[in-house]
């Protein structure tokens, strides 16, 4: 199967599991914790089912790496060059506060990098997808757009999009170096894609993350022509280590 082919498939796949997410997320729905006390719906798990399933039918061969199903060890981890990076649902927050920012992810990592990615936004009707051999595009409703990163100087009034569910102390301090700023607030992966289709300017990242949350996302902006970079300027990287938190990083437009 090519890219093209690949990228509309997994399209495809986000979409059937943010149907099946719609189902759960139009009722009342079960919440439980996590042991690192963070929350787990349903809807997660239900998301979580189609889209191994999917991917296990459409390459038998690559492993898959799930918030969900995240239990595998670094000793088997390490030895991935290839395999697909999910979260079923990015943004359950949102979804448990039913404001629509939440969303579906799922990236191809070779190598330690995102060389494909979709993000769908069930709640919202509109994906965000990109291939490193085909380019990243915006699809709401029928009409589909290429996205292609306009650089600017960093002058003038900054689009600072920020964590709606999660402040950081030291966001205060990285802005500092801003004549003017004013901040977006905005959940899930939705973040790096307002970079990635220049509604934002640059989405600073200091706090917590793990690999699952914004694989796909990185994809996107990325290949759309954002810098995504810890905050050394070194590239943000994927399946390095044993934990799977993210460094701090910044996904920007600025030059």
């Amino acid at each position: 199967m090519n890219d093209t082919d690949l990228l509309e498939e997994i399209v495809n796949l986000a979409r059937r599991a943010g149907d099946k997410i719609l189902t759960i997320y139009a009722k009342d729905f079960n919440v439980e914790y996590k042991d690192d006390k963070s929350p787990v719906t349903d809807a997660d798990l239900a998301a979580n089912e189609v889209i191994t399933a999917g991917l296990q039918t459409l390459t038998p061969d690559l492993p898959i790496l799930s918030e969900e199903s995240a239990e595998i060890s670094w000793q088997e981890r390490q030895t991935w060059q290839r395999y697909w990076l999910v979260d079923p649902i990015d943004g359950t927050k949102e979804f448990i506060k039913k404001n629509g920012e939440f969303t579906v992810n799922i990236a191809l990592i070779e190598n330690g990098e995102p060389v494909m990615g979709v993000v769908h936004a069930p709640a919202l009707n509109v994906s965000y997808f990109a291939a490193n051999s085909i380019g990243a595009f915006k699809e709401c409703g029928e009409a589909r757009i290429e996205l292609k990163v306009t650089r600017k100087d960093n002058q003038g009034t900054i689009q600072v999009v920020g964590s709606r569910s999660h402040p950081s102390p030291d966001l205060a301090d990285y802005l500092k170096q801003f004549d003017d700023v004013n901040m977006v607030p905005k959940g899930s992966s939705l973040k790096l894609c307002l970079v990635a289709e220049s509604a934002a300017d640059v989405y600073p990242r200091l706090g917590p993350t793990s690999e699952w949350d914004t694989g796909a996302g990185h994809a996107v902006a990325k290949i759309a022509g954002a810098t995504v970079t810890q905050l050394d300027g070194s590239p943000l990287l994927y399946n390095q280590k044993e934990s799977y938190l993210n460094p701090y990083f910044v996904v920007s437009r600025l030059n």
